[in-house]
Parts: structure tokens; sequence; C-alpha cells
């Protein structure tokens, strides 16, 4: 007896797990479609090339901003701007006297679950503006090209910028703070697509 309510147990909470998850997988596919994720990759992880990366990083930014300025397809309007994205990228580059050349590209990626100082991004396949400075061996920087939230200076500005990209109060909530608990619910999220990576594969 006490095996089979153990039994019946296990798939109640299971099912409840795979249903939870097909929520959350939901919300993370919706937030997604409205958020262009920025991925910018070191040459190495020297010093020198990591600080490298973040002026990079800072000049992307910059023709970004005015790519995004005022346009009604951000997709559309970073693909039509990649020559200039990557020769600001490249014109950084060769101001520090550094031999390396970035590529950009505008495609989708898989990112992890990722913690920024006012809000937390779901693991999943977002649009990304990818950055590759040289042999591309380094360390990572990831953040939000759009809506602009990489340098947000508080929740104020990250709800302002999240608002006027589209973002619902459910979908806000849900990356910030105020959702409560979304550090497990973003950890659950990502053993789930594990899970069922390794049962298709």
């Amino acid at each position: 007896m006490k095996k089979r309510y153990g039994s019946i147990c296990l798939l109640l909470l299971s099912a409840a797990i795979l249903l939870s998850g097909v929520v959350l997988g939901r919300q993370q596919q919706a937030l997604a479609e409205k958020l262009i994720r920025l991925h910018v990759v070191a040459d190495s992880d020297s010093e020198a090339d990591q600080q490298i990366k973040l002026q990079v990083r800072d000049a992307v930014l910059a023709e970004a901003e005015v790519a995004l300025r005022d346009a009604e397809d951000p997709k559309a309007a970073l693909a039509a701007a990649l020559p200039e994205i990557a020769e600001a990228a490249n014109d950084c580059l060769r101001r520090l006297g550094s031999a390396d050349r970035a590529a950009v590209t505008l495609g989708r990626e898989l990112f992890p679950t990722r913690e920024y100082e006012t809000f937390a991004l779901p693991a999943g396949v977002y649009t990304s503006l990818r950055v590759t400075i040289g042999s591309g061996e380094g360390r990572n920087w990831w953040c939000v090209v759009f809506p602009s939230l990489c340098l947000s200076a508080s929740a104020e500005d990250f709800a302002e910028a999240a608002q006027a990209a589209g973002l619902t109060e459910g979908e806000i909530r849900l990356i910030t703070e105020e959702d409560g608990g979304y550090q497990l619910k973003f950890q659950s999220m990502e053993l789930l697509q594990r899970l069922f990576h390794w049962l298709e594969g």
C-alpha cells in the first residue's frame, strides 16, 4: 500500500513539475520574442583582452542605440546596421592598438539563466547580436541590447525601458525580484530543458 501511495505521489509531483515547466517555457518564449540579447566574446581571458572586450562592448552599444532609435522593427534595424556596428567595433580595436578583428552577427543563440543587478533572464533561445573578437576564446559578456537594459542604473530605469519595449507587467515581474522566487523558477526551467534534451538524445 505504501509503495502504491508513494508511486502515485511521485507521479503527481512529476506531473506538477512538468506542467509548471510548460507554463514557464511559454513565458520564456514570449519574453524571448521581445528581447534581443548582446553577446560579446573576447579573444582570450588575458586581462588586456578582457578590458578590450568591454571597450568594444561600449562602442557596439553606442552604434546599436543609433540603429534602434525610433525603430519600428528592432531586429530588422539591427540587421540593416550590422556593417556599421562591425565598423564601430573594429574602429575601437584599431584605436586600442589591437590587431584583432571583430565579427558581428545577428542570429539565434541558447543562453543560460543569467542574473543582472536589477533583473534576471531565464535560460532559452534568444535573438542575439553576437560580437566575436579575434579567436573568440575568451570569457563572454552578456546583456540585453533591446530594450536597452545593459547599463540601466536602477530598477526604475529598467522598468521604464522594459515597458517601452512592450514587456507586460507580468513579464517584468517574472524577471525581477517582485515575482519572488524567480531564481528557483528559472533554475527549474533550465533543469527541465536539460532533462528534455537528455531524453531526446
